[in-house]
């Protein structure tokens, strides 16, 4: 009994952290972050005020955990393309459509990762400068690559490129995380963004 008991505990362990997580995603994106409370994150996820700081040491660590998981699972699905046998324009155009297609049903974590976590430079230089500086090394290596296969001009700085593709991902994320647009038009901007860097990449 003690031990179904004890396996029925972990079960629910991670499921309360998910839930957490749920939580403060939509929490954060009504109020913001420095606004928002421990304690309304915890209403929101249905928990006691405690029960926040069995999982995370405090609101910031809420915010990191949200943020890093997400950039993690993407950078190894962005890995996964960029080492693909595809076409390089092919890697791009993926690139770009996977990045807005995973955030196209997901408003509130869109505007977590693009407004929220400006609202404080110490986690930006702390834990998310190393991750981006990850997703630049991803797809600056697409673009070194299509370089030196003779697909994309060989006069472009590849970590220009991928800083430049990254503002501009960005940018569509944010207006459209603020409220422009719905799901089919965050996909035809991502359309466009292809075809603009690519008309700039490929060779002539």
């Amino acid at each position: 009994m003690a031990v179904h008991s004890t396996a029925n505990k972990r079960k629910r362990a991670p499921d309360k952290r998910d839930r957490i997580l749920k939580a403060a995603i939509k929490v954060f994106a009504k109020n913001g972050f420095y606004a928002t409370r421990v304690s309304e994150i915890a209403k929101a996820a249905g928990v006691a005020d405690g029960t926040i700081y069995l999982y995370f040491k405090n609101k910031d660590d809420v915010l990191i955990t949200i943020f890093k998981e997400g950039i993690e699972r993407l950078l190894t699905i962005l890995r996964e393309v960029a080492e693909s046998d595809e076409p390089f324009e092919n890697r791009i155009e993926r690139i770009i459509e996977l990045q807005l297609g995973l955030m196209e049903e997901q408003r509130d974590l869109a505007e977590v990762v693009t407004v929220n976590l400006r609202q404080s430079s110490r986690l930006l230089k702390q834990y998310a400068t190393p991750l981006f500086m990850q997703y630049i090394d991803v797809i600056a290596g697409v673009v070194r690559d299509g370089q030196n296969e003779g697909a994309f001009r060989d006069d472009l700085s590849p970590r220009v490129v991928a800083r430049s593709l990254f503002g501009a991902i960005d940018a569509i994320l944010l207006t459209w995380a603020l409220g422009e647009g719905d799901p089919p038009a965050l996909r035809k901007a991502g359309t466009h963004c292809a075809s603009l860097f690519l008309e700039g990449l490929r060779k002539r």
